[in-house]
């Protein structure tokens, strides 16, 4: 092909390099059944048809706003003010690309630096990123970090991290020569990581709260980590928490990661979302993606500028500390508009409104026969011990017009004991009559 610049032997001069035989070889990690994989969808229809068929299949869904909504784990229903989609579907935001040029761009990078100003302030750290993909991509970008730090290759992951985020740390680290040691599903969040820690350990990895909504202060764990050389990574899923909760900086982590989808953005099917990350100013240079600054120029007025970018794009590939090459630029202002329109004042309102609504829920679903709340303190979400199994439940209650949480044998299939349990979420959305519905319902399905 004329496009192809690459001829046969070029190829087979590659080819011969990385040590394999044929192309088809860099796919060998992938099952065959999935590089072949047939949909059940017709081979090839007219527009009209098309429009009829994805119509059809969309019907399927059930939007989060079409009634009780208790789903969370990682993903939340919250009011998005309708300012932030206005100003995000400006033309001059929404069709902006990647800031290469900042004296045609300091609308977009005075905007990534007050994220950046936000996140910071949020997670109690020095300095934070322009945004990573989404919170698990973040978290691995944490442990490698976590290694280039400490030059250790030991990641110790907390057996209440998001079974999701962990396997997106697996999948990183496994490759790149790293041990991962899952710490045993915890329940309750009362777990002693700090004896897992050796003089092997890169980083602990726990998640606050956790993926059960258990609370933890992770100041105990952060000091275990510093005897040892370690660094605490901190994985925040819910941001809205973080103003009422202690802030993971004020308890000694070293680098913060979490996802932003809760403040501004939509539950959209699972994305597009954005990460967060931030660390301490001197851990700066190791830090993935990318870091507005500003700065003043020629004339002295204000402007701001990539000041650092140690992405594969910027500088020497083997130099890069990451190879995630953007961010999520919209996502990230619509988390800045919505940021910017709540103030400290307005995060904490909001916050306890879902502390709250979470208390009002569980002492609902608590009082019903056979259930028991196993967390002692959460946020806006938390865990429910049911006499049957949850995934059962769940469907019996889907049929009832209410989607009332993720069920723990869909997150930990290989582990009887989650068979019995339901993450359940409750946040401002969620008014008293779906509270009620839904206990009602809890009991009726019981």
């Amino acid at each position: 092909m004329r496009y192809l610049p690459l001829s046969p032997a070029d190829r087979g001069v590659m080819l011969d390099v990385v040590g394999i035989a044929t192309i088809d070889d860099l796919f060998a990690d992938i099952p065959v059944s999935a590089l072949n994989a047939k949909f059940n969808l017709p081979e090839h229809q007219g527009e009209l048809e098309v429009e009829r068929s994805m119509g059809a299949m969309a019907a399927k869904n059930r939007a989060a706003g079409a009634g009780p909504f208790f789903v969370g784990c990682g993903a939340y229903k919250h009011h998005v003010p309708a300012t932030v989609d206005h100003i995000i579907q400006r033309s001059e935001f929404l069709t902006a690309y990647t800031p290469y040029q900042p004296e045609i761009a300091q609308g977009t990078l005075q905007y990534l630096f007050e994220f950046q100003t936000q996140v910071a302030a949020l997670t109690g750290m020095e300095v934070a990123n322009a945004s990573m993909y989404d919170g698990s991509t973040g978290c691995a970008e944490a442990a490698l970090m976590a290694r280039r730090i400490t030059k250790r290759r030991k990641h110790i992951l907390s057996g209440a991290l998001h079974p999701h985020y962990a396997s997106v740390v697996r999948t990183s680290l496994e490759l790149h020569e790293n041990i991962v040691v899952p710490a045993p599903i915890d329940i309750k969040g009362t777990e002693d990581l700090a004896s897992m820690i050796d003089a092997e350990t890169a980083c602990v990895i726990v998640q606050n709260p956790d993926v059960f909504g258990n609370l933890r202060d992770l100041s105990s764990l952060a000091d275990a980590c510093h005897a040892n050389g370690a660094l605490l990574v901190a994985v925040v899923t819910e941001a809205i928490s973080l103003g009422a909760v202690k802030s993971p900086g004020e308890m000694g982590a070293d680098i913060v990661v979490g996802e932003g989808q809760s403040i501004g953005n939509a539950l959209s099917f699972g994305g597009p979302y954005v990460g967060l990350f931030a660390t301490r100013q001197k851990y700066i240079r190791q830090m993935p993606g990318r870091l507005c600054g500003e700065t003043t120029d020629i004339d002295g007025k204000r402007g701001y500028v990539l000041t650092l970018s140690t992405r594969e794009q910027h500088i020497r590939r083997d130099k890069a500390t990451s190879n995630i090459c953007t961010n999520s630029g919209l996502c990230t202002l619509a988390f800045t508009i919505h940021m910017t329109l709540l103030g400290e004042n307005g995060l904490r309102r909001l916050a306890m409104l879902n502390h709250e609504a979470a208390c009002k829920t569980a002492d609902m679903l608590g009082g019903v026969d056979g259930v028991e709340v196993v967390n002692n303190a959460y946020f806006n979400e938390f865990t429910l011990r049911l006499p049957t199994n949850a995934v059962e439940v769940v469907d019996a209650l889907a049929d009832r017009g209410i989607l009332a949480g993720v069920p723990g044998g869909r997150l930990w299939p290989d582990v009887p004991e989650a068979d019995n349990l339901l993450i359940v979420a409750a946040t401002e959305c969620a008014t008293e009559e779906d509270i009620d519905r839904f206990s009602v319902a809890l009991g009726e399905v019981l």
